[in-house]
């Protein structure tokens, strides 16, 4: 993926607020993300390259093809990333094969195009969230048809879902539903690894050294357990409730190509 003059690569980002970026960064500052961090690794090996990202935090796997597909083939990237479903994760009446049919046709689109397009498969929830063990079945099912859709369309898959590591809770935010810094590190190095960038290679997957300290049992992980139930847990149930989402009135927060500044610290998200 060498950018020239007559040719500056595209990259175009799907998806939610995994994709948009939260847990890294925040409202006023800005987010980063994993794709922020792709973007730059790639920049880092392709000067000139322009990047958007059309991800919008909520949206269901239908919402990013309904709003993001058509303005994503619209740029005419070379490199598109289409991460989505773990919206619909959460939903009762999720339907796996529903939820795979709205990715398929967005990889069947872009890469009819002629752009090369790359997913990932989730981690287990339930080693993130205890009281979501009901949801295990459900992100096997949906792991299950990405990688059926990904080989049907020559995707490049990023199994992330695979290794012990995704589910470390130093890799996620507080609200156990977004990828902390460290998280969206390790995506991004993910992606670059299954894209074979330069400069990338397998160490995303492993694990991190001991805590300096035991996560917490007994007792003191059952209020632990209550106060996140407090502070994240009923503020979502709220909101389903209403039929609100954390989505509403937020639109992508770079919808145009542009260039792509690399920090000196950015290398694909592998440092840590």
């Amino acid at each position: 993926m060498n950018g020239t003059e007559a040719h500056r690569l595209r990259y175009v980002a799907l998806g939610d607020s995994q994709t948009e970026g939260l847990g890294d960064g925040d409202d006023i500052a800005g987010h980063r993300g994993w794709a922020d961090r792709l973007a730059e690794h790639l920049a880092r090996h392709n000067p000139g390259l322009r990047y958007a990202n059309l991800a919008v935090r909520g949206r269901l796997a239908s919402q990013v093809r309904a709003e993001q597909l058509a303005p994503a083939l619209a740029l005419r990237p070379d490199l598109v990333t289409v991460v989505a479903g773990v919206n619909d994760l959460l939903r009762p009446r999720f339907d796996a094969d529903q939820v795979a049919g709205h990715l398929e046709a967005m990889f069947a689109a872009l890469t009819a195009q002629g752009a090369r397009v790359a997913t990932l498969t989730f981690p287990d929830i339930t080693r993130i969230i205890p009281i979501a063990r009901p949801l295990g079945s459900r992100v096997t099912a949906l792991n299950d048809r990405i990688r059926h859709a990904a080989r049907c369309h020559g995707v490049v898959l990023a199994e992330t879902g695979h290794h012990p590591v995704v589910t470390d809770p130093r890799l996620w935010s507080p609200d156990r539903l977004h990828a902390a810094p460290l998280g969206h590190q390790r995506i991004a190095a993910a992606m670059a690894h299954a894209l074979a960038l330069p400069g990338s290679d397998d160490t995303w997957s492993h694990p991190l050294p001991p805590p300096a300290a035991p996560l917490p049992t007994g007792w003191p992980a059952a209020v632990a357990e209550l106060r996140w139930t407090a502070a994240y847990l009923g503020p979502w149930l709220g909101r389903r409730l209403r039929g609100r989402s954390s989505g509403d009135g937020c639109t992508a927060k770079r919808p145009r190509l542009l260039a792509v500044e690399t920090p000196p610290e950015a290398s694909g998200g592998q440092r840590e």
